[in-house]
């Protein structure tokens, strides 16, 4: 029996995956191109990279997001253990010192005596099997050729990624703390606000500022939804930022009592509180035009911009055409794949993928079959939303409660209905948990 297995990508689904493969006694190579050669959108050397935002979404279990996080502990997540660990204030959401949690899963992969990462580019499909492909949305052109020979092509869209400011290049006497409706004390977000004039005079300016030009990428491609850059978001008319990144409802300007025309709120983005994140401002402008435009809102107007936004491309394969449900392809089981190139859409989404791959490699090294969790189960739904869902119209899925089967009994109450959702999948789900480790081979 063949006792080691291949993951190609460092990513949060690719330490995923690492992750359970080492812990139920299988030698890993896990190899990352990293720092030999960078994507557009990285630049640190370490594992787990976050790029878009370090928001990991919210924590309460009876929202989707929260509830993912709790399924991914379920399944012995090594991300969501490591972002508790460098956790910074942000509200109810999880959000992380987002250096600090890289350095802190790459500790313990490159400490884990089953995996090997070996740092270099892969430029295509080896023959090695069992082989998870969990290379990302930016994988090198190369190798992005070669998954697109195996598997048919791509289909691709736009993401983007939001500005960073300096703490202390924020004029705190035109913004406040405090986080919406109150949730999780006054200091998880810096709500910089605008009157009604301010607003029209920032949204004629964000209208027409020059965007940059997209020379590497595929023109063609289409915006995410999720990652829409303010701008485009913007043009679709007058009101449409102001219900969205900038909504004011749940926040009171404490200098005048009352709700602000538009609010844009800033998020923690290290443990030192010293850079925050313009919170859905991903954008595609020149970085002239962000510091110009962004910088309208009183309380940035002095802003030292740590990082400007940037816009890249993502890929993604057609998986219902190639991907069964556990992330294993059809004509071929012994190749895997996981992460955003599977169609799933999240940090944690692409996360909770790698764990599904990894445990279905070992399961598939051990000779016994697969495993999917419940359709009861977030996890298990984008499992399914991957291999199930109509080709000619495939699109990413985030975590969502409208994917779930109903509850047995109606609950008119959203938030009891939520929370008896979230209480089934984890019932469920434990009790699988269980015998999976058996199976697996892991303790405790």
């Amino acid at each position: 029996m063949n006792k080691d297995c291949l993951v190609i990508g460092g990513g949060l689904a690719g330490v995923e995956a690492s992750n359970v493969i080492s812990k139920a006694g299988f030698h890993v190579t896990l190899c990352e191109m990293k720092p030999e050669r960078f994507s557009p959108a990285h630049s640190s050397a370490d594992l787990a990279e976050l790029v878009c935002s370090n928001s990991l979404k919210a924590l309460r279990v009876s929202s989707a997001s929260g509830l993912l996080k709790a399924e991914m502990e379920t399944l012995g997540s090594i991300c969501v253990e490591s972002a508790k660990q460098c956790a910074v204030p942000a509200g109810g959401a999880l959000a992380v010192d987002r250096e600090s949690f890289s350095r802190i899963i790459t500790e313990k992969i490159t400490n884990d005596p089953l995996i090997d990462v070996v740092r270099g580019e892969v430029t295509e499909i080896p023959d090695k099997r069992p082989v998870i492909i969990a290379a990302g949305p930016l994988a090198s052109d190369s190798l992005a050729k070669s998954i697109g020979e195996k598997c048919g092509g791509f289909l691709s869209f736009f993401d983007a990624a939001a500005p960073i400011v300096t703490k202390d290049s924020i004029d705190m006497e035109s913004a406040f703390f405090a986080s919406r409706y109150d949730k999780g004390g006054d200091d998880g977000y810096i709500n910089c606000p605008l009157d009604k004039e301010e607003y029209e005079a920032f949204y004629n300016e964000l209208i027409h500022a020059e965007r940059a030009e997209i020379h590497d990428f595929d023109k063609k491609g289409n915006v995410y939804e999720g990652c829409m850059p303010i701008e485009i978001m913007a043009s679709r008319g007058p009101d449409t930022i102001r219900f969205g990144p900038l909504k004011p409802v749940g926040l009171r300007d404490p200098r005048t009592g009352k709700r602000p025309w538009a609010v844009l709120q800033l998020r923690r983005e290290n443990a030192e509180g010293t850079l925050y994140n313009l919170v859905g401002f991903q954008t595609n402008l020149k970085f002239g035009e962000q510091k110009r435009v962004f910088s309208m809102f009183p309380a940035l107007k002095n802003a030292e911009f740590a990082r400007y936004g940037v816009m890249h491309r993502n890929t993604f394969i057609n998986s219902p055409k190639v991907l069964t449900e556990n992330f294993s392809m059809k004509d071929d089981p012994d190749v895997f794949f996981a992460g955003q190139i599977t169609g799933v859409e999240g940090y944690m989404e692409s996360a909770s993928s790698g764990i599904i791959a990894g445990i279905n490699a070992v399961l598939r090294m051990k000779g016994l079959p697969s495993f999917v969790p419940p359709p009861e189960t977030i996890i298990g739904e984008l499992c399914r939303h991957v291999a199930f869902s109509v080709s000619d119209s495939f699109q990413p899925m985030g975590a969502n409660f409208g994917m779930l089967p109903p509850y047995g009994e109606r609950i008119r109450d959203k938030r009891l209905r939520y929370e008896a959702l979230a209480e089934r999948s984890l019932s469920l789900l434990r009790t699988e948990a269980s015998e999976l480790k058996e199976s697996l081979g892991i303790s405790g």
